[in-house]
């Protein structure tokens, strides 16, 4: 079913800034057995042996161009880090850690997130190949027993620890690296020894750092990705140098106009996550561009480093999550400088992480249109941790569809039937060849024909015409069945419900597996919701009072109603909603590092609300859709 535009707005046919993409010309070929294979008609181009052989040409090329950037410490200007910097950098941090003996078998791993210090130490590892870690600062910083962090320790047994911040990170250092070798680039730790940053920076470069470089090749371990591990212990993802620079040069050919001029970025995304990590830091550095670390969070309340240094660098390609997009339009509505600035040489708003509701992507062409009279391309593809993470994009405009789009080139997608869904699944260099040390698991991941099983779902933008591709039809497990056995499409009615309730709602779960109806938990968008709050005569009404105004509530009524006589069944109403005032977060694990809601994480932690959805009389919080009683809803006892 096609979770789209809601109606048609005459926006959608205004031209978009003209640029340069990739081929949309598909091969498909329909198996017998019901799969469906793609591969687009077009060669992917080659690519280097080893990922730093775009530093060293960058290096060459355009040595006092800037690779990265940073706010300086009293938020003034920025500090620049050159390319030919960084790979003097990385080939002195290289002969340290290959004086330190480092090795698959004791791997560098990177507690803090984004910072001149942590590309470094990343490209000095990928130089000299030596696999490094990057690990969330969650699991050091939030974590009470460091659980998560000991098993990572346990399965990867680091030759060397690095730390942003030796107080910081001391506990967790003292904890759970006592006898690893620790390096740190601001205090040292109290408690345990450990070297300064500053100190590895000036090692003397010897010919053992170049002899290193030439046998790094495509089967190199690059480095080793942990997933969020939100169902279970985290599972570390093998990235090869083949993995990195395939995947690289297919996200340039898809791309296309990356290769005319350096893209130019304003990114907050964490680099211990794949997003910002492997595709944005990766895009730069392949295509010679600047990465420009914003401060800033995707969540209102601390989105305002964002908005000041969009109003100071205006980025070519801008890539974030929904809910970052969503935070950003009111200042784009409120602000005409940062309009200006940001629309002025956009070429492209690439977003990942969850579907794009259709009322932020409207919101995003009508302020392009009234700033530069044209709409800047929205899209998005398919990814995934073990996946490059593009193996799938759109190169097209995709008119407020989310959908997954074609493969990216030299890159197989397999199309599977599983149960009632469809199954995507990948072939081709940029897939991952298994999990680290695991290989139970990285045998059951990969189908007889060696594509390796996403668990992600597809369906076909047109069936009757399969070369038009594919569009995101979910997870295979978030899906579930009401108690009439009907499968309730999780990830479809999701985003129906967020443009129903656009644009007070941040996020909306679904709940209901072996019910009799669908429920939601609605989280509502605090700062959005205040202008709804005519009710209320105090100037600052705190997060309780603003989500049981009566405002609020009518406006979540009005929508809960237009849900409940959706047709379709009771696969496609949902009947009765809560309104939630405690918002998920990363700290609490219902939000992934790039802001993407955890389905199964917040219906386990927040299972009293789910079953006070279902009490026979419905409680004084819960909004029952108007058409509820006509179907004996309203004194459901299920």
């Amino acid at each position: 079913m096609n979770a789209g535009p809601l109606s048609h707005d005459p926006l959608m046919d205004v031209p978009f800034r003209v640029l340069r993409l990739g081929g949309t010309k598909a091969i498909v070929e329909r198996r017998p057995d019901g799969s469906v294979v793609y591969e687009l008609d077009e060669t992917l181009d080659p690519y280097p042996k080893r990922l730093t052989e775009r530093l060293v040409h960058w290096a060459t090329v355009a040595p006092e161009r800037s690779l990265l950037a940073r706010r300086t410490a009293d938020g003034a200007s920025w500090e620049h880090l050159t390319y030919r910097q960084a790979l003097d950098g990385a080939r002195a941090l290289g002969e340290a850690l290959l004086a330190l003996g480092l090795s698959p078998a004791r791997p560098l791993m990177i507690l803090s997130d984004r910072s001149f210090e942590h590309a470094l130490l990343a490209l000095a590892a990928l130089h000299v190949g030596i696999p490094y870690v990057p690990v969330t600062s969650a699991y050091s910083l939030l974590s009470e027993d460091f659980s998560k962090l000991r098993h990572l320790a346990a399965v990867c047994m680091p030759g060397l620890v690095f730390a942003d911040d030796g107080a910081l990170y001391g506990r967790a250092l003292r904890e759970v690296f006592g006898d690893v070798e620790c390096l740190v680039s601001g205090t040292l730790p109290e408690g345990r020894t450990a070297s300064r940053f500053s100190d590895w920076l000036a090692t003397p470069v010897t010919a053992a750092v170049d002899e290193a470089f030439e046998k790094v090749g495509p089967d190199t371990i690059g480095k080793i990705m942990f997933t969020s591990g939100t169902t279970g212990a985290p599972k570390g993802v093998i990235y090869s140098q083949r993995m990195l620079c395939s995947n690289r040069q297919q996200v340039a050919q898809t791309f296309a106009f990356l290769q005319d001029a350096p893209p130019v970025l304003v990114d907050w995304l964490p680099w211990h996550h794949t997003f910002g990590g492997t595709h944005n830091f990766g895009m730069v550095v392949y295509g010679g561009g600047t990465y420009y670390m914003d401060p800033g969070k995707p969540a209102p309340e601390q989105i305002g480093p964002t908005v000041k240094a969009l109003r100071e660098i205006a980025p070519v390609i801008y890539l974030n999550t929904p809910q970052g997009l969503a935070a950003l339009i009111p200042h784009l509505r409120a602000d005409e400088t940062l309009r200006r600035n940001f629309f002025s040489r956009l070429a492209l708003i690439y977003y990942g992480g969850a579907s794009l509701p259709e009322y932020i992507w409207a919101a995003l062409d009508d302020l392009a249109v009234k700033t530069i009279g044209q709409r800047v391309l929205i899209m998005s593809g398919l990814g995934g941790t073990e996946a490059g993470p593009t193996p799938m994009s759109a190169a097209w405009d995709p008119r407020r569809e989310a959908i997954a789009g074609l493969p990216v080139p030299g890159v197989k997608v397999k199309v599977v039937p599983v149960g009632s869904k469809l199954e995507i699944r990948y072939a081709g260099d940029c897939v991952t060849p298994g999990y680290w040390k695991d290989p139970e698991r990285t045998a059951a991941s990969f189908d007889e024909d060696g594509y390796f099983c996403s668990g992600d779902a597809g369906a076909f933008i047109d069936p009757q015409d399969l070369e038009k591709g594919l569009r995101f039809d979910g997870r295979l497990a978030e899906n579930f069945k009401l108690s009439s056995g009907t499968w309730v499409n999780v990830a479809e009615l999701r985003l129906v419900a967020l443009n129903v309730f656009s644009p007070y709602a941040r996020d909306v779960v679904i709940a209901g597996h072996d019910r009799d109806f669908l429920t939601a938990l609605v989280f509502p968008d605090l700062e959005a919701c205040r202008a709804l709050c005519d009710d209320l005569l105090e100037p600052m009404p705190d997060v309780d009072r603003i989500v049981g105004s009566a405002g609020v509530r009518a406006h979540f009524q009005s929508g809960l109603d237009t849900l409940g006589i959706r047709p379709g069944g009771s696969s496609s109403r949902i009947m009765r909603i809560a309104l939630e005032s405690v918002q998920p977060t990363l700290d609490n694990g219902e939000l992934s590092a790039k802001g993407a809601i955890s389905q199964a994480n917040v219906l386990a932690r927040r299972r009293d609300v789910v079953a006070e959805l279902y009490q026979p009389v419905p409680t004084a919080r819960t909004l029952v859709a108007r058409s509820a009683s006509a179907a004996g809803i309203a004194s459901q006892t299920r």
